[in-house]
């Protein structure tokens, strides 16, 4: 075992010890092969020396780097699914590593604001999400977005992801650029507040009490409050005070309804609804998009702006057409049609090669379980 800094690790790396917060939240356990994405998570954390096996001891010929490697990795790719190869593509390590370092300049923002600094940030927020979607098809965003749900982190992987996910909704329905860098930015910001939220409360596993509850459903007048007075765009602020009004009137802080809430706060609050459902919680798995399309649909077309909602529905199913899938019977298949007046029980066409609508009667207690 060897002790080194942040500053020399490499990925391939294997832990040694576990490695703690000073606040004493685990980062990773014993025996965990650093990555590019772990080695910037640790530089975020603030974490200055990893243990770490000491490879010189290991035996030369454990590792036969010359053992037919063409072969191998044909018959592992024939055996992998889409996601397993898309964490092994070039593309998503870059993404993983300007991802973990996105939550390191937002932490620092976040501390920069609410000590003072004001809107001079926005440009510098803006160049540092960049690269997250650029270039990248909605495809290419919502898996990348989907396998990066193992950070555990309250705030800031949540506001990354609301971000990127609300700038795909304004490209859907054709916002000039400069509205999108503003999109970008209330999702950035969104959830500002809840930094003066106790961690004991934030990080809870279980059930708030009223209490809790109450403290915690602060955390949006407390957003507004930081961005107050500091130049910030009012949309920016709108969407950190308004993202959890609803539009039946059942949202808080003040159970606004429909028009009244902010354009961009009710994209706002699609994104961060998408991403609170797609994300793993203690008290259950993530849900695959197919399952929060009914959600939506089920409950969200009374309680989200009818024309955002809708075109957000529409584009994150059609984006998955064609996708591999499997079905809570264990059975898989690929989608093949979107039934556009029930998004969520697409047309599938089985292995088998058996065509079936989930949309029929016959077809009720089937759905989609996870994307592949």
């Amino acid at each position: 075992m060897v002790k080194l800094s942040v500053s020399e690790l490499k990925p391939g790396m294997i832990v040694a010890e576990p490695i703690i917060t000073k606040r004493g939240q685990s980062i990773s356990k014993e025996g965990t092969e650093l990555t590019n994405q772990l080695i910037a998570k640790l530089t975020f954390y603030k974490i200055e020396e990893v243990c770490v096996e000491d490879t010189k001891t290991a035996p030369v010929d454990e590792v036969d780097f010359d053992e037919k490697p063409v072969e191998a990795k044909e018959t592992v790719s024939s055996q992998i699914t889409y996601t397993q190869r898309l964490k092994a593509s070039p593309d998503f390590q870059k993404f993983q590593t300007d991802y973990a370092l996105n939550l390191s300049y937002l932490k620092e923002n976040f501390e920069a604001i609410i000590a003072g600094m004001g809107a001079d940030c926005t440009e510098m927020l803006l160049e540092n999400t960049e690269p997250l979607y650029k270039s990248k098809t909605a495809l290419e965003l919502f898996d990348m977005l989907a396998n990066m749900h193992t950070l555990e982190d309250p705030i800031y992987a949540h506001s990354i992801n609301v971000a990127i996910i609300a700038r795909s909704i304004g490209k859907w329905l054709k916002y000039p650029r400069e509205d999108l860098d503003t999109l970008t930015v209330c999702g950035l910001l969104h959830d500002i507040g809840k930094t003066q939220v106790p961690d004991e409360i934030l990080n809870k596993p279980g059930k708030y009490t009223d209490e809790e509850r109450d403290i915690m459903r602060s955390h949006p007048k407390l957003g507004a409050k930081i961005l107050k007075g500091k130049g910030f765009d009012s949309r920016v602020i709108s969407a950190a005070l308004q993202h959890h009004e609803r539009a039946d009137g059942s949202g808080y802080p003040r159970g606004l309804t429909d028009d009244e809430i902010d354009e961009f706060a009710s994209i706002i609050a699609i994104a961060d609804a998408y991403d609170g459902m797609t994300c793993a919680r203690s008290h259950r798995e993530p849900m695959c998009s197919f399952q929060v399309i009914e959600e939506f649909e089920n409950e969200g077309l009374k309680k989200f702006h009818t024309k955002y909602i809708l075109t957000f529905l529409e584009r994150i199913a059609n984006t998955y057409n064609n996708s591999r899938i499997i079905l809570n019977n264990a059975k898989t298949g690929r989608v093949v049609y979107i039934n556009k007046s029930n998004l969520s029980r697409p047309v599938i066409q089985l292995d088998s090669g058996e065509i079936l609508n989930l949309a029929d009667s016959k077809s009720a207690g089937l759905f989609i379980k996870a994307i592949l």
